[in-house]
């Protein structure tokens, strides 16, 4: 028989991202929708191992759906990565009365969770929380969404001034093992070229683009680039490179860096956190662990842990197709 669940714990851990507040707000809820405790824990698995815990009720969760970052605040913990800090984590829940929790983040907070519920038998459940789309068993990760339109955003004010100084600009957003953000704000932004870590498109070949965008007469240009694109070292080499040999071009970097992290959720964002709180609390009721709770088809559905950190995302190839059509 499964363990009879009273009081659930959240966390959020790893880097943060829009729509985990929302999450948060979600998983209390639903447990007081349910008669049963949550506890907040604060600073990630740190917070677990020092016992950093809170109980929370529906209104201690008011005002926060339309917030970014975390209420719970971040971090990561190298001692949850050993025997001894899981240990001291599992010996702070128990002493709580901590039956579940439920952990917010990417694929690291996720490996600490499945090793955690291997060791312990401690019933998890995992929520997508990445800017960056790369988990394994969603379309969608908390903040994704808002990330790409804060892109967008920036791009259309950096297109601005592209436009009336006849600059070529390179924009660096967030993508450091996957081009998601980069792709799909790239199309959305009008961008001339995209350049994404799962297509390389080498130097000469984009040298040889943007010599045809001049010949076709733009005066301006916008590349969108993901940080773990391969074609430089980095973006500033890859300026250097492209004014050596396109010297009619006056290029300009752009790294958004971090503010793709920060601001409000957007509407989707919110709603799909609150749809994945719920999912993840009524699953640990029903029995299951060791799941991550996604969408797939437009449906809330569970990925085993495993699977959720160990299976590749795929770029859409059909909006590889699309890009190139639209860069004319």
């Amino acid at each position: 028989m499964p363990k009879t669940i009273k009081k659930v714990a959240v966390l959020t851990s790893g880097g943060d991202s829009p729509g985990m507040n929302a999450a948060i707000r979600s998983v209390v809820r639903t447990c007081s929708f349910h008669n049963i405790q949550c506890v907040g824990i604060y600073r990630g698995y740190q917070g677990m191992i020092e016992g950093d815990f809170k109980e929370m009720g529906p209104r201690s969760v008011h005002n926060i759906v339309n917030k970014g970052g975390t209420v719970l605040k971040s971090a990561r913990s190298k001692e949850f990565m050993t025997v001894e800090g899981r240990k001291k984590a599992y010996d702070e829940l128990i002493k709580a009365e901590i039956d579940a929790f439920v952990v917010i983040g990417g694929d690291g907070s996720f490996t600490g969770a499945e090793i955690f519920n291997k060791e312990f038998k401690f019933p998890v459940m995992g929520i997508p929380g990445t800017i960056d789309n790369d988990i394994f068993g969603t379309s969608h990760t908390l903040g994704y969404d808002t990330a790409l339109n804060t892109v967008v955003e920036c791009i259309d004010k950096i297109r601005d001034t592209a436009s009336s100084h006849n600059r070529l600009f390179f924009v660096e957003v967030m993508g450091r093992d996957a081009g998601h953000i980069a792709l799909n704000a790239g199309i959305g932004a009008g961008a001339e070229e995209i350049l994404i870590p799962e297509e390389d498109l080498g130097l000469e070949r984009l040298v040889e683009s943007l010599r045809k965008s001049k010949a076709a007469g733009k005066s301006s240009s916008i590349v969108v680039i993901a940080e773990g694109d391969k074609i430089g070292k980095n973006v500033f080499e890859l300026k250097d490179y492209v004014e050596a040999n396109l010297p009619e071009y006056e290029v300009r970097v752009s790294v958004l860096g971090h503010m793709q992290r920060g601001g409000a959720p957007s509407c989707y964002d919110r709603v799909l956190a609150s749809r994945l709180g719920v999912k993840a609390v009524e699953s640990l009721l029903e029995g299951k662990s060791n799941f991550m709770v996604g969408m797939i088809n437009d449906k809330v559905a569970l990925t085993p842990l495993l699977q959720a950190i160990k299976g590749k995302t795929e770029i859409d190839r059909e909006l590889l197709r699309v890009s190139e059509i639209m860069s004319v």
